[in-house]
């Protein structure tokens, strides 16, 4: 699963989101109060607002747009200023030879519509893993599992292709092999600016002081495919601070970048980083 951390969101809507009142298709787990050192006194409400989106693709891309399109003008109602598909938010294919037939390179008709509906609703898109047919798909006949970030003009701000692909195999549902169809990306990307603050679970939100954003895909995609959700907000603690109910649905937070700083002033994490000592480590394990 592709995943952003985020630097951070931590209060929720205090009122929309509140246990007790329910809205459609929404739903979240409130968090947990701040220790008292970490306390700000800026408004929620100033916060920036992101929201996760949890879907079950098939290889229907037409449906599979039109749920991720509700989801998100909902968001944007919401008041949301980014929202996160997940991987294979495009579709999910049956076997490699559909995956083939149903990708498409970055510059074809179904990012065009993402491009317009970012456009149409006024906030950017995470596109959590596009099936993209690259500049050398002639010669490899095989894809790039490509991350996209759209800005709320509907330009594409940023793109990383999927370096570490998934090779597993899962009980009851046989291998899975995602190098079978796709071409590790070539690189790392900057982090770039959004409206949320620096865009790149639990454990990874405690060891690198950020707030993890994950969105998933749930429930039966196929005859030969299922996913299981928990698309979740993770604060710097480890604890959720928002989470999808089962089904197709969102989950909101708010992103509060004065609270990290605040908790990274407390507890100085990367000042006791020795990477003299970490150079060789990657070769070893090897």
């Amino acid at each position: 699963m592709l995943g952003f951390i985020i630097r951070p969101p931590h209060q929720l809507l205090p009122l929309l989101l509140c246990p007790g009142i329910r809205i459609p298709r929404l739903s979240v787990l409130c968090a947990q109060p701040r220790p008292r050192a970490m306390a700000i006194s800026s408004s929620s409400w100033e916060l920036p607002l992101v929201a996760v989106c949890q879907v079950t693709s098939t290889p229907d891309k037409q449906q599979n747009f039109k749920t991720c399109a509700e989801l998100v003008r909902e968001a944007a109602r919401l008041g949301a200023c980014l929202a996160f598909l997940p991987e294979a938010f495009d579709f999910v294919a049956r076997d490699p030879a559909e995956t083939f037939r149903l990708s498409e390179p970055l510059g074809g008709s179904l990012v065009g519509e993402y491009t317009r509906l970012a456009r149409e609703c006024g906030l950017w898109l995470s596109l959590g893993g596009f099936h993209e047919r690259g500049q050398d798909w002639e010669q490899t006949q095989k894809i790039y599992n490509c991350h996209v970030l759209l800005d709320n003009k509907g330009s594409v701000v940023a793109t990383y292709r999927k370096t570490h692909l998934c090779d597993v195999e899962i009980p009851g549902q046989g291998p899975m092999r995602e190098s079978d169809s796709t071409i590790p990306g070539p690189g790392l990307e900057h982090p770039v600016s959004t409206p949320a603050g620096q865009v790149l679970l639990r454990a990874r939100a405690i060891e690198t002081q950020c707030y993890v954003v994950a969105a998933a895909q749930c429930g039966r995609h196929h005859e030969k495919r299922a996913s299981y959700g928990h698309s979740m907000v993770v604060d710097p603690w480890g604890t959720v601070v928002a989470r999808c109910s089962e089904g197709p649905g969102l989950c909101l937070a708010r992103i509060d970048l004065g609270y990290l700083r605040q908790l990274r002033q407390h507890l100085p994490v990367f000042q006791h980083r020795r990477p003299d000592l970490y150079g060789g480590l990657g070769h070893l394990l090897a």
